[in-house]
Order: C-alpha cells, then sequence, then structure tokens
C-alpha cells in the first residue's frame, strides 16, 4: 500500500476552491492591469495585491506545508481562463508569491500561525513587487510624490489583502474547512 500524501485529497480540494474564487479575482486584476498602469500608476501596487490572497487564505484555513503555492497555481489557471493574454504573468506571479508565501512559513518551520507571520510575507511581497514595477514600469519618471506614493501602496496593497485574506481563512476554520 501507497504512503499517505501530505496532501491529501480533502487539501487539495480546498486548496483548488480556493484558488479557483481568488483566481476569479486575479482574472479581473489582470484586465484591470493595463488601464490602471495607464491611468494611475501609482495605484497598480495595490492592485496587484490581490494576488497574495490565495496563500494566506490557504495557509491560514489549512495550516499545512504547500497549500500557499498549490493554490496559487491553481488560482494562477483559473486567472488565465478569465484573461488569456496574461497566463504567463499569472502563472510567473503565482510561482513567485507562493514561494515567498511558503518560504517564510517555512522560516518558523510551519509551526507559527501567527497573523504576524502573515503580515511578514504581505511586505516581503509588497517590496519585491514595488521595486520590479517601479523599473520595469520606469515609474522614475514620475514627479518624486507620485514615486513615493506608489512604493508606499505598492507595499501596504500586499499587506491590506492579506489582512483580508487573514479574515476569510479565519472564516473558512470556524466554518469547519480544516478539520481533519
Amino acid at each position: 500500500m501507497a504512503p499517505a500524501s501530505r496532501l491529501s485529497t480533502r487539501v487539495l480540494l480546498v486548496c483548488a476552491a480556493i484558488g479557483v474564487a481568488t483566481g476569479l479575482l486575479g482574472g479581473v486584476e489582470g484586465w484591470l492591469a493595463a488601464p490602471v498602469i495607464a491611468g494611475a500608476p501609482i495605484l497598480y501596487g495595490f492592485v496587484l495585491g490581490v494576488h497574495v490572497l490565495p496563500g494566506i487564505i490557504a495557509q491560514e484555513a489549512l495550516r499545512l506545508p504547500w497549500v500557499a503555492l498549490v493554490t496559487h497555481l491553481v488560482a494562477a489557471l483559473a486567472s488565465s481562463a478569465i484573461a488569456p493574454p496574461y497566463t504567463f504573468r499569472f502563472l510567473g506571479t503565482a510561482l513567485l508569491f507562493g514561494a515567498l508565501q511558503e518560504g517564510v512559513a517555512a522560516l518558523v518551520r510551519y509551526r507559527s500561525w501567527a497573523p504576524w507571520r502573515f503580515f511578514v510575507s504581505g511586505v516581503v511581497i509588497g517590496i519585491v513587487v514595488a521595486l520590479a514595477v517601479f523599473f520595469i514600469a520606469d515609474l522614475g519618471a514620475l514627479a518624486l510624490w507620485a514615486q513615493i506614493t506608489y512604493l508606499v501602496l505598492a507595499v501596504l496593497g500586499p499587506v491590506a489583502w492579506t489582512a483580508v485574506g487573514l479574515a476569510i481563512g479565519v472564516g473558512l476554520r470556524r466554518a469547519g474547512v480544516a478539520r481533519r
């Protein structure tokens, strides 16, 4: 008989449900990205922060290794169904955000599920996103106040979305999603 998987079918199904639900939001973000960058580029990092939701919700609800990465990948596939031109961006974002969230959880050996740990991953993701988009979108061409505002919002966006994800994850735990 084969040994039991660390990620049971039940866990994978929960990851899939969270991934599809959050992937719908990610798909909407995909279509909003170009207009936001063109019309209000200082808001883009905040809008992009919605992509932290899959991993945060999954980790808070299930409190297991690898659920953030698995859920992010499912969310990327769901987002790709909504906004196919952005498939590779969704997959790259899923791998990056999922790996960062798993990395922060691994640093505490998957033993601390306190909110601070989730917010640390939100800040790390915010800094990575802020710097990447700053250079890719040439936001250095903006006025200094706009650059500062962008950087602050780009870091706060994933943190704010982390708070939303934690609230949803807590609700799922209370509803019994994490029962074994």
